[in-house]
C-alpha cells in the first residue's frame, strides 16, 4: 500500500544524502518535498503540517551540533524516522486482559470494512498464543454474515456462538449478552463479538453499537476500518469515536493499492492506537501493528523483525536443530533438506511479501513483482517426484531417472537438469561455509528463490573466446593440424 509514498520519500532522502554538508536551506527544501509526498499519499493536511513542523524544528536544532566529518544526512534521516514513529502511534499496544476471564472484545465499523474476516483472524491470533477464544455472531443484518462466521470458525477450529440465523432475524443485543454468558460458563478466556455495520454512519448503527457496548461492557472496543477509504476513513473513525467510542483501531486491506495515508492519519487525529493490521485475504495475513516497523517499511528500510517472527513460526525448532547438527557434523546438504526448507518457507506466505520486507526491497519493486510464485510449486514438484534415495544422492540421477522425474512432475527434463545443477552449486557453497570460506551466493536458509529461478540461468559458463587464425597459410595449416 505504501509503495508510492515509499518511492517518493526514497527519492527525497536519496537527494539529501547526496548533498554532503547540509544547510538550513537543504532542510527547508527536504521538508517541502516530504510535505508534497505526504499530501499525495492521502495523509490528512493537519497531520502533514504537524509532522513537517516537527522534522524542521528538530533538524534545525541538531544542525549546529553536526560536525563536517559526520554523516549529516543520516542524522536528519533518524529525526524523520522518529517523527514518523510518533505520528503512527509511538509504541505498539497490547490487548488489555480482563482480571476475570473472559476478556471481551467488541468489533465495530461500517459494512464492508472486513469485520467478520478480522474476527476470525483475531481469534486465530489468540488461539496460537494458547488461548481459548469464542466467536459471537451478533451481525444479524448483513445477508449470510452468520453463515460466513460459522464457516470461518470451522476452517480455523474456533467455536462460534450463533443461536440466530441472521438475515434480519433475531436480537443482536441478546446474542451478544448470551454469548458472553456462554463463554463464562464454558471457560473460554476470550470473546470476540462481531457486530453489524451500515453502508454509512447513521443513528440506527450508533444506537445498536452503544446498546451492545453497555450490555457486554467490553474490555476493548476495536474500530475496524478499510485502509483503502482514504480521508473518509478518518472522518468515519471520528464519527465512531464521538458516537460510541473505541479503544484501538484495526486496519484492513493494507495489501491494496490505495495511497495509505489513513494509517498515518487515524492514530494521530483520534489519539487511539492502531493495534492490528490485516494484510491480505488469508487467515495468516494478520499482524500486530508496530509503528516502528511500519515506519521502517515506509522509509524503505524493510521489516526484518516481522520477517524473523514469521520465519520462527514457520521453521520447526526440531528441524532447525537437526539441520544445525547436520551442518556441524560435516554431512552434506541434501535435496530432502532442501524440500523441507521449501515447505517451511511456503508457510511464511507469499514470497513476494517476504522479499519486500528485506532492506532495499522498495528499490527492487519491479523485480519482486515479476517473481513467479508458481515456480516454487513447480520446483517442489520436481523434488517430490524423486525417490528418497535420489534426494539423498543426486549423483545417481542418470538420463533415464531424470526423464522419469520430469514426467512425474509434469516438467521438462531441462528443468530437472537445471535444478540439479543449482543444487550442486549449493552443496559446494555449504562446504565453503563449513570450512570457514566466503561462499558466493545465497545462504541455504534462503536458497528457495535461487532454486526456483528460470532454468539454465545459474551456473552457465561464459562462452569460450575463439582464437584468431594466423594469416600465414603454412602456419594456419599447422595450427589446424594441431
Amino acid at each position: 500500500m505504501f509503495d508510492s509514498l515509499t518511492s517518493k520519500l526514497g527519492n527525497v532522502l536519496g537527494s539529501l544524502r547526496s548533498r554532503g554538508k547540509i544547510s538550513s536551506a537543504d532542510i527547508d527544501s527536504t521538508c517541502a518535498e516530504i510535505h508534497q509526498s505526504l499530501l499525495e499519499g492521502d495523509v490528512a493536511l493537519s497531520v502533514v503540517n504537524e509532522f513537517i513542523e516537527l522534522i524542521r524544528t528538530r533538524s534545525l536544532e541538531v544542525l549546529p551540533t553536526l560536525q563536517s566529518g559526520t554523516n549529516q544526512a543520516q542524522a536528519i534521516f533518524e529525526i524523520i524516522n522518529q517523527a514518523l514513529i510518533e505520528i503512527l502511534g509511538g509504541q505498539a499496544r497490547r490487548v488489555r486482559y480482563s482480571k476475570q476471564p473472559p476478556t471481551v472484545i467488541m468489533l465495530a465499523g461500517l459494512q464492508g470494512a472486513g469485520k467478520t474476516t478480522l474476527a476470525g483472524k483475531l481469534a486465530k491470533h489468540f488461539a496460537d498464543q494458547s488461548n481459548t477464544p469464542l466467536l459471537v455472531a451478533s451481525d444479524l443484518q448483513r445477508p449470510n454474515a452468520v453463515t460466513q462466521l460459522k464457516v470461518l470458525g470451522e476452517s480455523i477450529g474456533i467455536p462460534v456462538f450463533a443461536p440466530e440465523p441472521g438475515n434480519g432475524v433475531g436480537s443482536a443485543l441478546k446474542v451478544a449478552k448470551d454469548g458472553v454468558a456462554y463463554a463464562k460458563s464454558k471457560g473460554y478466556n476470550f470473546v470476540i463479538v462481531d457486530t453489524a455495520g451500515r453502508l454509512g454512519v447513521d443513528q440506527t448503527l450508533m444506537n445498536e453499537a452503544k446498546a451492545i457496548r453497555d450490555a457486554i461492557n467490553p474490555n476493548e472496543i476495536i474500530f475496524v476500518v478499510d485502509a483503502m477509504m482514504g480521508q473518509d476513513a478518518v472522518r468515519t473513525a471520528q464519527a465512531f469515536l464521538d458516537g460510541v467510542g473505541f479503544d484501538g483501531v484495526a486496519l484492513t486491506k493494507l495489501d491494496g493499492d490505495a495511497r495509505g495515508g489513513a494509517a498515518m492519519s487515524i492514530a494521530h487525529l483520534t489519539k487511539r492506537p492502531i493495534m492490528f493490521a490485516s494484510t491480505g485475504e488469508k487467515i495468516a495475513d494478520f499482524d500486530v501493528f508496530y509503528p516502528e516497523r511500519m515506519a521502517s517499511r515506509i522509509l524503505g528500510m524493510g521489516d526484518v523483525a516481522t520477517l524473523a517472527e514469521q520465519a520462527k513460526k514457520a521453521f520447526d525448532s526440531d528441524s532447525a536443530q537437526k539441520m544445525e547438527t547436520k551442518f556441524a557434523s560435516g554431512e552434506d546438504f541434501t535435496l530432502e533438506d532442501f524440500l523441507e526448507q521449501m515447505q517451511a518457507m511456503t508457510k511464511m506466505g507469499s514470497m513476494t511479501k517476504m522479499l519486500s520486507m528485506l532492506p532495499g526491497g522498495a528499490s527492487m519493486k519491479k523485480q519482486i513483482e515479476n517473481f513467479d510464485e508458481g515456480e516454487i510449486v513447480r520446483t517442489q514438484a520436481i523434488v517430490q517426484s524423486m525417490t528418497p534415495t535420489e534426494r539423498r544422492d543426486p549423483k545417481i540421477l542418470n538420463g533415464s531417472r531424470r526423464s522419469r522425474i520430469a514426467m512425474g512432475a509434469g516438467r521438462a527434463v531441462s528443468e530437472v537438469n537445471s535444478l540439479v545443477e543449482r543444487f550442486t552449486q549449493a552443496q559446494k557453497m555449504m562446504r565453503q561455509m563449513r570450512n570457514g570460506g566466503t561462499p558466493q551466493g545465497l545462504p541455504p536458509a534462503m536458497m528457495g528463490t535461487q532454486f526456483a529461478g528460470a532454468p539454465g540461468k545459474s551456473g552457465s559458463k561464459p562462452p569460450m573466446k575463439k582464437k584468431s587464425k594466423s594469416g600465414n597459410p603454412a602456419k594456419r595449416a599447422q595450427e589446424e593440424r594441431g
